[in-house]
């Protein structure tokens, strides 16, 4: 193995003798699902009352409970079976895919495909495929909490550790199914499937899914009808009794109500129901990771969306370079300080939406290539939400090392010595029309070797980069079904609040008098929850806002309503897990989609509408 990674033949041997890179499954086992049929209450109750007709020597009706039983629990077994396999079949057409290089050259492929010695590239927000050891990292930090229960992202490295070293303190590797939260590294797997830590101590394990409102509240139906079927039958049979009936024909007619108030096919029509809701969704292109969370979609009157590839294309493209001042060359540095390396030769494959849309336009092969022959770059710090933004540490051609600073006008604006005038004037007005916009700016770096975590003062505005995201042509429409079936639309969104406010309007998303209320992540930051509670009711655009306060967000809502999250970055991980019901799409990131309880094959609003249409119609409510 090579830094240009497996050729196509070597990694098909090696797939072919070590295996896929999975788990063991833990699905729709035959007894498993078969013995659960047994710990419904309403069967307890029949079995006592087979037990006693047979006790008292009334064959025949023992008989008939027991065909009963029989006739229930088996179409019960036959549906759950058949739910729990839709399920998983329904789960494996979500996709995971990972950057690999494969003959010199970066390719997606599926994890499922990963072999050892394979070189993988990944970044923000990705779940961790196999086993890796680091070759090269930027600012790496990963989540080991699902393995070490350890809260606190651990920084990762290149550089070795002693052989025996604790597995929380393995700085040089990346394990399986633990989750980046900063930086990007380029890796080489060492270990896939059972083979790899998390492998061998989930190779043991059985998954259980936590017991659902509905879950909870079908369980409680049952056990009220077993106790109202208890105390009916004592009392006709103390009643008999007192009438001086003879105890067995006493008895067995206190039995007979008892079972004819019994709904014996409960658990088979709830199951049934649900596995036809799911099959229903799919033809929708919607994936149901929880069959229960069918109910929840259904009974969902408040839906938090991000706006990007929602209301909007999700295709951005670079528009225009907006110069602060004479002289600025915004687009050039910005090139400089994307992910991939311009100077270098690199594809520009695999790099944020800015990125790759900017790459396109002024990148080496792009409409109108920008001069960056003779650059060389330093270092360099990855886009973060904390910041919100990124840098590059580079030397140009006259060996004059800079640093370049990239991301939210706010941010950027905020280390900044001074504005030239009129900046913030065509800084509004890049608003008003509804583009993304970015700034760039740029600082002597002296003899600087390392770029700081935080950006530091200093800096001069270069100018700004204008992206533009057009409305989907049928957002407005899809709007108005989810206003019809009661389901009202709140945007959550790390973009400016001038541009998501132009957006939604234009989709005729807005409240009384055609404003559109706002909340911004600086207001949320101020508020206590009992007033975000009250503030955030009227609201429909929360503009700018963190991971964390997305989550806040969705949970206050929740105190008052039935709440879904629409989302597909690792920023919306946490809201999406808070939500009643969370709605990820099948291209996101690995965590969205674990966070997820529903999948659609595609971002769209209309799909979402008619999956909650649907659900609302497929789940019994006890």
């Amino acid at each position: 193995m090579t830094a240009a990674g497996w050729d196509e033949e070597e990694a098909a041997r090696r797939l072919a003798a070590d295996g896929p890179n999975e788990l063991p499954g833990h699905g729709a086992g035959v007894w498993r699902v078969l013995l659960r049929q047994f710990a419904n209450p309403v069967l307890v109750l029949l079995v006592l009352a087979a037990a006693l007709s047979a006790a008292t020597g009334d064959r025949a009706n023992a008989l008939i409970i027991g065909v009963i039983m029989v006739a229930s629990t088996g179409l019960g077994f036959v549906n759950e079976y058949r739910a729990e396999r839709t399920a998983q079949d329904l789960h494996r057409r979500v996709s995971h895919t990972v950057a690999v290089v494969r003959g010199g050259r970066d390719r997606a492929v599926d994890v499922k495909e990963l072999v050892v010695g394979d070189v993988v590239r990944v970044g923000l927000g990705s779940i961790v495929p196999a086993d890796l050891r680091v070759l090269g990292a930027q600012e790496l930090e990963a989540d080991e909490s699902v393995l070490t229960g350890e809260s606190v992202p651990v920084a990762k490295a290149a550089a070795p550790v002693p052989a025996g070293t604790p597995l929380a303190e393995l700085a040089s590797c990346l394990l399986m199914g633990t989750v980046v939260r900063h930086g990007d590294a380029t890796a080489v797997v060492v270990a896939t499937g059972t083979d790899a830590r998390f492998g061998r101590i989930a190779q043991g394990l059985g998954e259980r899914a936590p017991r659902t409102g509905f879950q909870a509240g079908l369980t409680r139906f049952s056990l009220l009808l077993v106790w109202i079927g208890l105390a009916l039958m004592a009392g006709i049979l103390v009643i008999n009794l007192l009438l001086q009936r003879p105890f067995v024909d006493a008895l067995l007619f206190s039995l007979a109500i008892a079972v004819g108030i019994t709904p014996q096919l409960l658990p088979a029509v709830v199951s049934t129901s649900l596995a036809a809701g799911s099959r229903m969704l799919a033809r929708e292109k919607v994936l149901v990771k929880r069959l229960t969370s069918i109910e929840d979609l259904g009974n969902m009157d408040v839906l938090v969306t991000d706006k990007t590839g929602t209301l909007t294309e999700g295709a951005v493209a670079f528009l225009e370079e907006v110069p602060a001042g004479d002289g600025g060359r915004p687009a050039r540095w910005g090139l400089l300080c994307c992910e991939a390396d311009p100077a270098a030769g690199g594809t520009g494959a695999g790099q944020n939406a800015l990125d790759a849309a900017l790459w396109q336009a002024v990148g080496p092969g792009g409409e109108h290539p920008a001069p960056v022959a003779g650059v060389r770059r330093v270092d360099l710090r990855p886009f973060d939400h904390l910041s919100r933004t990124s840098s590059v540490l580079v030397d140009g051609p006259d060996g004059t090392r800079t640093e370049v600073l990239k991301g939210a006008p706010e941010a950027v604006a905020a280390v900044c010595a001074e504005a030239a005038p009129g900046d913030g004037a065509v800084l509004q007005e890049l608003f008003r029309r509804g583009l993304r916009v970015i700034a760039v700016a740029v600082r002597p770096a002296g003899q600087e070797t390392e770029l700081a975590p935080r950006p530091p003062a200093g800096f001069a505005l270069e100018g700004y980069l204008a992206f533009v995201d057009r409305p989907k042509a049928d957002a407005e429409r899809s709007l108005r079904e989810l206003a019809g079936l009661g389901v009202a639309v709140k945007v959550a969104t790390g973009d400016n609040a001038v541009v998501a406010v132009t957006v939604c309007r234009g989709l005729g998303l807005n409240g009384p008098g055609g404003e559109v209320p706002v909340l911004t992540g600086e207001q949320v930051a101020d508020l206590d929850d009992a007033a975000l509670a009250e503030a955030a009711a009227p609201t429909l655009v929360f503009a700018r806002v963190s991971p964390e306060q997305k989550a806040r967000i969705v949970r206050l809502l929740r105190a008052r309503h039935s709440v879904g999250y629409l989302g597909d970055g690792v920023n919306d991980a946490l809201a999406l897990h808070q939500a009643d019901v969370g709605v990820s799409v099948d291209t996101g990131t690995d965590v969205a989609k674990d966070a997820a309880d529903v999948v659609l094959l595609e971002k769209d609003l209309g799909d979402v509408a008619r999956g909650s249409g649907a659900g609302g119609g497929s789940s019994p409510t006890p």
